[in-house]
């Protein structure tokens, strides 16, 4: 994975490929795992965090830069897995909304910090008002969404600036922090929390620049749920190590995962379910992008399939035109979308559309009444390789119908900067993979995010610009009733489908490597209860569900 993929394109950071390096690749069948024997069968060893080399004390939950193990230390109120959309209620019991304008939380009775004071709905108050005064920690921007917050002994109730049903789910995945420690920070801004007091799992054990550990938090709420009783996170966690010193768990993706991993140990299995859809980006603010026509030969003229193996290696199915996370959102899949809105290649078809758009072929080439050839770039990041590996097929395909085609390939943070500012003809990118249908529509078609080119947006990277589109989503922040919801979900669909915003290619992996030899339960394709990732609050349904093999 690439951890440190800024936040508005966070979904990237789960779905792009790691490339295994050459010599894991050339090694295949011979590898062979060589646990560390000084671990004992209740700890767990896991590739989740990077120093880049070296770690820094950081627990601060709101800080990007982070440890990953900040969130098997701090909880929000509700837990949203992104590969299964399932919401789960974790400090809070539960929420309703007595209108679209208000969220209420019930607090759960019986949580303790890991200090031992108890935990209140004033904590929870006490963190949105952090985050309000800290607007840098506000990286989800709830504030954008919240009026005031007021409690009572086992409520909290947040009054939004206006409806928008879909806001209580995103306030609630908020980390919460103790009241009675940070009120005495001095510059929370700045503030390492060097030594974390949560409600998780887990609390801190040693701390050393190459290696941290946690240890089972023995007061937690769920402490009968939880079997390992310490995790082991090393700064170093390259493709070799992963594969032969024993690791229990890890997020990355492997070459020849069957002539590894799964080689390596005969207890290694892995799971790689969707998390999203890898997408090209047009630039709808530049002829002929915005020229539906124009998408819609582009459209024609792809093999998503080819492209998806090309990228992935043939562990990840073409997706449908429809912004939706197969099989997990089937439930929420138009039924009148041909072939869940799977594309076919069709050369034919596709010259028809550009023939509509003023494109002939001649001498090889496509071109416009003028005799100039259609000619653009597409951006992707240096050093995203599966990403890089997808545009160059892309490329090919294009390539074969007569359109001049190129690659620029900046650096991550260029690239990210260039998709942002709207400065780029087309741009791979990743869409979808919230766990929201609300959301995963919202940040790709609204225009609240619009911005001139040149202004960074935070969603909408391609400009789209939809009165349709927006008067939908404005339509499903006031809707309460599921069915009226899963009605404008279909519309949504039918708009990605019609209008190609963006031109869906496949589904980006979560790269869930694990060992079954001291646990099992883990997320599963039989078993499919939570993404498999190591990181965000995810890992606390994966912590709470597994089972140490003694015990089985």
């Amino acid at each position: 994975m690439h951890p440190t993929r800024s936040k508005p394109l966070r979904v990237l950071a789960a779905l792009a490929v790691v490339t295994a390096s050459t010599m894991l690749a050339a090694c295949s069948i011979q590898i062979t795992s060589a646990p560390d024997p000084s671990i004992p069968d209740d700890t767990m060893l896991v590739a989740a965090d990077n120093g880049s080399p070296l770690f820094e004390r950081n627990f601060n939950p709101y800080m990007v830069n982070k440890r990953t193990a900040a969130f098997y230390m701090y909880e929000p109120l509700v837990i949203l897995d992104n590969v299964t959309g399932e919401e789960h209620p974790w400090l809070a019991t539960g929420y309703e909304l007595p209108d679209p304008s208000t969220v209420v939380y019930e607090i759960r009775d019986g949580v303790t910090w890991s200090d031992g004071e108890p935990f209140t709905s004033a904590d929870v108050a006490y963190s949105f008002q952090l985050l309000k005064d800290v607007p840098a920690f506000d990286i989800q921007g709830i504030w954008g969404y919240i009026e005031s917050v007021e409690t009572t002994e086992t409520t909290v109730t947040v009054h939004l600036t206006a409806p928008d049903v879909p806001a209580a789910q995103l306030i609630g995945t908020t980390l919460i922090v103790p009241e009675h420690i940070w009120k005495d920070v001095d510059d929370p801004e700045t503030y390492r929390n060097p030594d974390p007091v949560g409600t998780g799992p887990y609390t801190l054990g040693n701390f050393a620049a190459q290696q941290y550990t946690v240890d089972k938090n023995p007061d937690y709420w769920q402490a009968d749920k939880v079997a390992a009783e310490h995790i082991i996170l090393p700064a170093t966690n390259t493709q070799l190590d992963v594969a032969t010193k024993g690791y229990d768990w890890a997020y990355s993706f492997i070459s020849d995962v069957d002539g590894t991993w799964v080689a390596a140990g005969n207890k290694n299995t892995y799971w790689f379910p969707p998390g999203g859809t890898i997408a090209l980006f047009p630039n709808l603010t530049k002829a002929p992008f915005n020229d539906l026509n124009v998408r819609k030969g582009l459209s024609a003229a792809l093999d998503r399939a080819a492209v998806g193996d090309a990228a992935a290696e043939g562990y990840m199915e073409p997706a449908g035109q429809t912004n939706i996370l197969l099989p997990f959102q089937q439930d929420a899949l138009d039924p009148s979308i041909p072939n869940a809105g799977l594309l076919e290649k069709d050369d034919a078809t596709a010259l028809e559309f550009f023939a509509q758009a003023g494109y002939t072929q001649q001498d090889g080439k496509l071109v416009d009444a003028g005799g100039t050839q259609l000619s653009f770039s597409i951006t992707t990041a240096n050093g995203y390789n599966d990403w890089l590996k997808g545009v160059q097929e892309v490329q090919k395909q294009w390539g074969a119908l007569g359109i001049d085609v190129k690659v620029d390939s900046p650096q991550p943070a260029a690239y990210q900067l260039a998709l942002r500012n709207g400065e780029y003809d087309f741009a791979m990118g990743g869409t979808g993979g919230t766990g929201s249908i609300f959301r995963d529509f919202n940040t790709l078609l609204s225009s609240d995010f619009l911005k001139p080119v040149g202004e960074e947006a935070g969603n909408n990277f391609e400009r789209f610009d939809s009165p349709e589109a927006q008067a939908i989503l404005d339509q499903y922040k006031v809707a309460i009733d599921p069915a009226e919801q899963l009605e404008l979900g279909y519309q949504l669909q039918q708009i990605v489908y019609d209008q190609l915003p963006v031109l869906s290619l496949y589904y980006g992996g979560s790269w869930g490597l694990v060992s079954e030899a001291k646990f099992t339960g883990w997320p599963s394709e039989d078993d499919p209860y939570a993404s498999p990732k190591t990181y965000e609050s995810t890992p606390l349904l994966v912590l709470t569900h597994l089972k140490a093999v003694d015990d089985d």
